[in-house]
């Protein structure tokens, strides 16, 4: 029986991955014009051509993008700085209670606590009005369902800049307790030593970080879905309006927006494996130096 207990406990993996891998498999079919039941065999690129050539979808690219890229780069470099207090804190106990709240939050609750706070109706727009900041709540600037996607991007920056300090901190502290201490010992300030010993032997990590983030941003749907401006719309929403289609044979149509984010997706996986790769290598040969 103890033999057979590690490959039991494989049981549950092997099931979940292949409920995913035949998803996976299923929808890339799918993209490709392939629905036996409807007797389409042939695999076609037609439909991938004809979304990238719709209008909606550029605009879709383009707001997707800036929302993952503007939202990843402002959260590692929160998560980065607040890397720095943490380590050189007498009180990181207080603040690692802070940071962990975000984490365990889900976007969708963060999204509501965006509009209540962030809406020209919320609690901000309020304060600043009986402060006599601004006069008129409608002066507080549109941030939320905006075309610029700043609620969605704040909300995203709220969430995922505590996944950075979680992600990058362990080797981060590592690293500064060993060769920043060393450079400190021999006359650099901390922030110095930050910047020139413990930043760039983590840089492996934070690169993995933002692409982590940068795929999720550009993935999910509950954010721009609530937060997000009408038009344009996000990569993720035109695939539900399109997968929300009664016509079955439109199904294809969903399915290579899917495709599309998907093989982004599978890209970012390979270059993040990669960046691991490299920094594990990079502090164990400085380990191996000590």
């Amino acid at each position: 029986m103890k033999k057979l207990t590690p490959y039991l406990l494989l049981v549950p993996q092997l099931i979940l991955g292949t409920v995913f891998i035949t998803g996976i498999v299923i929808g890339i079919t799918q993209s490709l014009g392939v629905i036996p039941i409807f007797n389409l065999y042939t695999p076609t690129l037609d439909y991938y051509k004809e979304i990238l050539g719709r209008e909606v979808s550029l605009q879709a690219f383009m707001y997707s993008f800036k929302i993952a890229g503007v939202s990843a780069v402002l959260s590692i470099l929160i998560g980065i700085f607040m890397c720095y207090v943490l380590i050189n804190s007498k009180r990181n106990g207080i603040i690692n209670a802070i940071v962990k709240l975000p984490i365990i939050v889900p976007h969708t609750i963060v999204a509501l606590m965006i509009v209540n706070v962030m809406s020209q109706n919320g609690l901000l727009a309020r304060v600043l009005f009986h402060l006599n900041i601004i006069k008129d709540q409608s002066d507080f600037p549109l941030l939320i369902n905006d075309a610029g996607g700043v609620g969605v991007i704040l909300a995203y920056m709220w969430k995922e800049a505590p996944f950075v300090i979680y992600f990058v901190i362990t080797l981060m502290a590592a690293i500064s307790s060993n060769l920043g201490e060393a450079a400190v010992n021999l006359g650099a300030s901390r922030l110095t030593a930050f910047l020139k010993v413990s930043l760039p032997l983590c840089i492996g990590n934070i690169l993995s970080a933002f692409l982590i983030i940068f795929v999720y941003a550009l993935g999910a749907y509950e954010l721009p879905q609530i937060l997000g401006a009408t038009l344009p719309k996000a990569l993720p929403i035109l695939s539900y309006i399109e997968f929300q289609k009664p016509d079955l044979r439109l199904r294809p149509y969903a399915m290579a927006y899917n495709g599309i984010l998907t093989m982004i997706s599978v890209f970012a996986a390979i270059i993040y494996f990669r960046l691991m790769k490299k920094s594990s290598e990079r502090y164990g040969a400085v380990n191996e130096k000590k």
